[in-house]
């Protein structure tokens, strides 16, 4: 392919939801739902760890990570995903993709490594719970964090230079409603195999290393619960977890079906990614207050004070 014969793309066209015309205005609605609820239900539930003293703890210090993440990650793509449906652009500019891209893998390897922390967390607390505040010191918990966040920056750098190395001079149209590695790889007017090969093995190799560990340490957590005497013990260690392997499970599940399988389905491509960057982070909230009596507490407190007028008095 003669290069010099093409020019090269300086914006994308975003093609949106697969099999979704005539929904727009639903789609719309329903997105700018899930991503209000998000936004002000994982900050309420940032701000509730921030004020209550009782949740300062290396279990809530990590769910206050989650909760911003869970606002940064869905801001990545909803903002032009809803500008796409109402009609006003469908366009993205080059480095706009390129935007996306980075924090999209930034924020995924951050949320990979994160819940890896939450399930060690968990592993330290219930296997070793005379050490847990010895071994989950303030320090330890501000390295893994700033750890955390520092490899989701580096993964989703190498990612996004090994992409956008490649030239892009034909085509434009991104079959999604955002820039993602698949759909933009299929772009590129030179060979992609090695980007390709890399890229997979990259997500593919974080995915599965965060997945074992994780894995590892629940099956240690359930030995050692298995070992409680008593039914309430069992049922209170239980509870601890459930939330945790609940968004496990939420998040899990969309990386495997998308990055994971042999072959491409569009449909079920748009519609596990909405489901991952949309919904997943506004039912955060929900699955860790349901089933958290001491976030639910303090939330409760939170608001009441927050409701008082100011200058009264109990």
């Amino acid at each position: 392919m003669n290069m010099r014969n093409y020019t090269s793309v300086t914006e994308f066209i975003l093609l949106g939801i697969s099999n979704s015309e005539g929904l727009e205005n639903m789609l719309f609605v329903l997105f700018l739902v899930f991503y209000v609820f998000a936004l002000l239900g994982n900050l309420l539930i940032f701000l509730t760890i921030l004020a209550s003293p009782k949740l300062h703890t290396p279990m809530y210090f990590f769910l206050g990570n989650l909760a911003v993440f869970d606002i940064f990650f869905p801001s990545v793509n909803s903002p032009k995903l809803m500008d796409c449906l109402v009609g006003q652009s469908c366009t993205i500019s080059y480095q706009g993709c390129v935007s996306q891209v980075f924090f999209y893998h930034t924020l995924g390897g951050t949320e990979c490594f994160l819940y890896t922390l939450m399930a060690y967390d968990r592993f330290v607390a219930i296997c070793y719970p005379m050490r847990y505040t010895v071994i989950m010191n303030r320090r330890v918990c501000t390295f893994l964090t700033v750890g955390t966040w520092l490899g989701g920056f580096v993964h989703g750098s190498i990612l996004t230079f090994l992409i956008f190395k490649l030239p892009y001079c034909g085509l434009n149209d991104v079959d999604s409603f955002f820039c993602d590695i698949p759909v933009v790889l299929s772009l590129a007017c030179a060979d992609t195999s090695l980007a390709q090969t890399v890229s997979f093995t990259n997500v593919g190799i974080v995915a599965l290393t965060c997945f074992l560990l994780i894995l590892t340490s629940y099956t240690r957590i359930v030995i050692s619960i298995l070992k409680i005497r008593s039914s309430e013990g069992r049922r209170r260690a239980f509870s601890t977890c459930s939330a945790h392997l609940t968004s496990i499970i939420l998040v899990y599940g969309p990386v495997i079906l998308v990055y994971l399988r042999p072959a491409s389905s569009p449909w079920l491509d748009s519609v596990v990614q909405v489901f991952n960057n949309v919904v997943t982070p506004s039912l955060n909230p929900l699955i860790y207050t349901l089933r958290n009596k001491d976030v639910k507490l303090a939330l409760k407190n939170v608001l009441t004070q927050a409701a008082q007028p100011s200058g009264c008095k109990e």
